[in-house]
């Protein structure tokens, strides 16, 4: 049987200000990526994201980003690779944490934003990131893109790795995402990003922007929660993976 996982960022509320539909979106994932407080997300926020995954019986992971708020985590930042593995070690333990003390454990980790894509292509700071995951718990799942540094490091260092595809976005012929700058990074058409999802999680490829197909493999499929039609779309995908005999399943932690 075939069967993938749905991931979804999540926790990215902070202060006055509210992001997503969390509570809603988790009736249809299988795992949640909760924002650490650097490029969104407060404690408060962590414990009630934390505690609805819980309920909902949803698999937690720790989404650590680049400290900036201010451009959510999404502009590139010159760090060092010991500096990627700080941040990545605190923000882990900051949600473990949470995690721990509502009776849960956590499951997976997901670099968020730019830190993901900088770490997708750059060696050093895939293996700063994984060496953080490893330290913290060998036992959590590292996610990162399909094919590149993020799942090669984790690999290396021992983790369980889950690679993972975008529903909504659209792919260059190196196997990366399109960056967010440019008009064509996003997929609008629902019914295309199901097509693209589903040939991805059958066929182990995708088509790029430059028309050419890439062989891809498809572990988790990350859903964006923060669109205006984010429910619908979940539902859809969910849907649509069931009636092509795709079990939604989240990896499990060992």
């Amino acid at each position: 049987m075939t069967y993938v996982d749905l991931n979804s960022d999540m926790g990215e509320s902070y202060g006055a200000y509210t992001l997503g539909k969390d509570a809603d979106l988790l009736k249809y994932v299988t795992s949640a990526n909760i924002a650490c407080g650097y490029h969104a997300g407060d404690p408060a926020t962590m414990r009630k994201t934390v505690q609805l995954a819980l309920e909902n019986k949803v698999a937690i992971g720790a989404h650590p980003g680049l400290p900036d708020l201010i451009g959510f985590g999404r502009r590139e930042m010159a760090i060092s690779a010991k500096e990627a593995y700080d941040m990545a070690v605190y923000q882990i333990g900051a949600l473990s944490g949470f995690v721990r003390s509502e009776g849960g454990r956590m499951n997976h980790v997901k670099a968020h934003g730019a830190l993901y894509n900088m770490a997708a292509t750059n060696q050093a700071l895939a293996e700063a990131l994984a060496e953080a995951v490893y330290k913290v718990d060998p036992e959590l799942i590292m996610f990162g893109l399909s094919g590149s540094e993020l799942i090669r490091a984790g690999e290396k260092i021992g983790l369980r790795t889950a690679s993972e595809v975008f529903a909504d976005r659209t792919y260059q012929s190196d196997g990366t995402l399109t960056n967010r700058r440019l008009p064509d990074a996003m997929i609008t058409d629902d019914d295309a990003a199901v097509a693209q999802v589903i040939r991805m999680v059958k066929e182990g490829m995708v088509k790029t922007r430059q028309e050419t197909d890439v062989a891809i493999k498809a572990d988790t499929i990350c859903i964006h929660g923060d669109g205006p039609h984010a429910l619908e779309f979940a539902a859809k995908i969910k849907s649509a993976l069931t009636s092509a005999g795709i079990d939604v399943l989240a990896p499990v932690y060992k």
